[in-house]
């Protein structure tokens, strides 16, 4: 179903669905997401959102019945808040201040999703709760800190998401997963409620499908909150529907200023962005964007990190454990800065910011790529923090120099991946950035999210030829279960999380591992949760070796009606196993 705000308020409003109906089949969906959720709503913990929904006339309340997500380092009352470490865990009593804006908004919270711990990081691989994938392509880094409110988006399992953007955190996710990411002027969106990362600079991101949906999530969340001594009044200027010029001026980095650090991939599409930009009437001027570059260098060579350790510092000083090595690594860095190093920063920043605010005068907007390139999971493994910095090349500055960004998808990339620029001007320019940002959608004429893009990894369309093969799994090898290690010792990784055709039943067979038996049954078959994973023939060989009676190997109908290599069983299970058909999901049965 087609999530964007307008298309769920014709659904409510024809009767095509309800808020009851639709939560309780996005709840469902996002139970089959892989380390995309910290705490996902239970139907309990949901049901007194959807119930106030009765005394919210539809027509006053924007947000009416419109699901969304919260990044997990921003509280929502009664939840946990672990901000990506168990041991720092808290439930708070009341909710964030911008949370309470949405849900009086008629808005409702779906779950708490994963970020790269305390927030640092653009990777979205820094997380005990595992690496959130790619909504695209799971070998690739779903981007962070912001990984789970992204890829819940872009999956189609909410309407917007919550993240926070200090250093990127609300861009680099969006241009990974095909959304717009709105990181509004600083202090307009309170950060009451959020744990800190550098509170100076911390803002709260915007994930949504369209420039219009960020634009509805804006004009309820921007409130001046007298409790955040950071917030701002939003002007009236920034109210509203503001125009921008038919032909408008647009300054790109001279080009010995990009960087793309090897991505001809993203090279091209930047200059095709470009393009884009100038067949919707929009005039190139090639600035010199050393300033700002300069800047981007101070936010983790500088002070600044020193905030990331007040605001961690019980942990780091009292149980460094806790952290994962790469984020103690460079939050603890911040203990030996000096108040001398400080002010030398500041007042560096201050002289640099004068030379900026004049570039930033002088068009109607700046661009640049969201990213210079995409990293796979395994490359940002091997260099976690050098590959970390490549992609804050073109946001580390903005929070520094008190700008406005709008992350906004125009391309995707020769190798099916998408590609994104991002605009940006001076503080309070955020409504003629949206507004620009509708505009570059409708041009690009690109799919939504991450559902409505027939995707195919180049690896899998060539995997009978490049050694590869597509297995099937329905129980203890599904993501999280207790035998998936068999899969991802294997160098296998997840392709597709679906259900197969409504013709099987599934027996529980008894054993030292408990396992799943499925069996077709046509007549009397229901359909089951199932997940498919790409593995190197190399090693299917061991894999199906280890396979116990009666399970076996062989072809399972999916639900689209596609046929893949998978796990079935003998019809002597039925006699053996107990019948547990009716949780649909051996996930399910587990958690009975």
């Amino acid at each position: 179903m087609n999530l964007t705000i307008a298309s769920l308020k014709q659904a409510y409003q024809s009767g095509e669905t309800t808020p009851q109906q639709l939560i309780h089949s996005l709840l469902e969906q996002a139970a089959t997401l892989d380390s995309v959720w910290i705490h996902l709503l239970s139907a309990a913990e949901i049901q007194p959102y959807i119930d106030a929904l009765a005394d919210k006339p539809m027509a006053d309340h924007p947000l009416w019945g419109v699901p969304f997500a919260i990044k997990d380092n921003i509280d929502l009352a009664g939840i946990p808040t672990t901000a990506g470490c168990l041991e720092f865990t808290y439930v708070p009593l009341k909710s964030a201040y911008v949370v309470e804006q949405l849900i009086a908004a008629g808005a409702i919270p779906l779950g708490k999703t994963n970020l790269d711990q305390f927030a640092t990081g653009l990777v979205g691989t820094r997380s005990p709760f595992g690496a959130t994938p790619n909504a695209f392509n799971p070998k690739y880094i779903s981007g962070g800190s912001s990984s789970g409110s992204a890829v819940a988006t872009a999956k189609g399992v909410v309407s917007f998401a919550l993240g926070t953007d200090t250093a990127g955190s609300g861009r680099v996710p969006a241009c990974f997963n095909n959304l717009v990411g709105l990181k509004a002027t600083k202090g307009l969106l309170s950060t009451s409620g959020v744990v800190p990362a550098c509170r100076s600079l911390d803002c709260v991101s915007v994930f949504a499908l369209t420039a219009v949906d960020a634009k509805s999530v804006f004009a309820v969340a921007a409130e001046f909150d007298k409790l955040d001594c950071y917030s701002r009044q939003n002007p009236q200027s920034n109210i509203g529907q503001v125009a921008i010029p038919n032909s408008f001026t647009f300054a790109v980095p001279q080009p010995e200023q990009l960087a793309f650090f090897g991505d001809t991939h993203y090279q091209k599409a930047f200059t095709q962005s470009v393009e884009l930009l100038e067949q919707m009437g929009g005039t190139k001027v090639e600035l010199d964007f050393a300033p700002l570059l300069d800047v981007a260098k101070l936010l983790y060579e500088g002070p600044w990190v020193a905030e990331r350790y007040v605001a961690t510092k019980d942990i780091v000083d009292n149980n460094p454990a806790a952290m994962l090595d790469v984020i103690y690594q460079i939050i603890s860095a911040g203990a030996e800065l000096s108040a001398a190093d400080t002010f030398s920063a500041l007042y560096k920043l201050q002289a640099m910011k004068q030379i900026a605010d004049e570039l930033v005068a002088g068009v109607d907007v700046l661009v640049t790529p969201t990213a210079g390139t995409h990293y796979t999971i395994a490359e940002i493994m091997e260099q976690p923090i050098a590959r970390n910095s490549n992609l804050g090349y073109y946001t580390n500055f903005m929070n520094l120099l008190d700008l406005a960004a709008v992350a906004v998808p125009t391309q995707f990339t020769d190798n099916n991946m998408p590609f994104g620029i991002t605009i940006f001007s001076s503080a309070f320019s955020d409504q003629k950035l949206l507004t620009l940002a509708e505009r570059i959608q409708q041009q690009a004429a690109l799919p939504l999210g991450a559902t409505e893009y027939q995707y195919q990894d180049e690896d899998n369309a060539l995997a009978n030829s490049a050694g590869y093969i597509d297995v099937l799994v329905c129980g203890a090898h599904l993501s999280g279960m207790v035998l998936n290690w068999q899969l991802t010792e294997r160098g296998a990784w997840l392709t597709q999380t679906t259900t197969s055709a409504a013709k099987y039943r599934m027996y529980a067979v008894p054993g030292v591992v408990e396992r799943p038996a499925m069996i077709r049954d046509d007549a009397n078959g229901v359909a089951f949760e199932v997940q498919v994973w790409t593995m190197p023939v190399s090693e299917f060989g061991s894999f199906v070796e280890g396979i116990a009676q009666p399970l076996g190997i062989g072809k399972v109908e999916l639900a689209d009606g596609t046929w893949v290599t998978g796990f079935i069983a003998e019809g002597y299970a039925a006699s053996i196993g107990k019948d547990i058909s009716e949780f649909g999901s051996w996930r399910k049965y587990k958690a009975s």
